[in-house]
């Protein structure tokens, strides 16, 4: 399971023209889902993004996690993310997981985010979205488990 994280001062994502979910300052998280990816890795995932220390503490040094802050998580499926792109010109998705467990994954990952978390926005397994962000910083990291 693999996610990439950005530092936001707001984030939305819009299907079909209407804005399905939005943040304030916090966290954009892509999330791809690889085929072998199970309940335990996706709650060693989200466990890591609510607790990355990429917000600034008061001696303005990145020290502070999203749990801490309270702010927004906005979770995006995004299976490009597992893309194998070491070679040739065009992306393999091979390790990518089928849709259908694909959005079992991603469904399993929001739950939990929403339990845990007061703060959650997400997108549309499968859709064509729109994702609008301004990246504070810019900080973002790839995160993987």
């Amino acid at each position: 399971m693999r996610g990439l994280i950005q530092r936001v001062q707001f984030a939305n994502v819009v299907v079909d023209g209407e804005t399905i979910g939005e943040i304030k300052e916090g966290l954009l998280l892509l999330l791809g889902v690889e085929k072998y990816d199970d309940q335990a890795k996706a709650d060693k995932l989200l466990d890591k993004v609510l607790k990355y220390r990429v917000f600034n503490d008061e001696n303005n040094k990145m020290n502070i996690g999203l749990r801490d802050t309270g702010g927004g998580l906005l979770v995006i499926s995004q299976f490009t993310l597992v893309a194998e792109t070491r070679k040739g010109l065009r992306p393999s998705f091979s390790s990518g997981a089928t849709p259908e467990h694909g959005e079992k994954m991603y469904d399993y990952f929001v739950s939990r985010a929403k339990e845990l978390h007061p703060d959650v926005g997400t997108g549309r397994f499968g859709a064509d979205m729109k994702v609008s962000l301004l990246n504070d910083g810019p900080v973002t990291f790839n995160l993987e488990v």
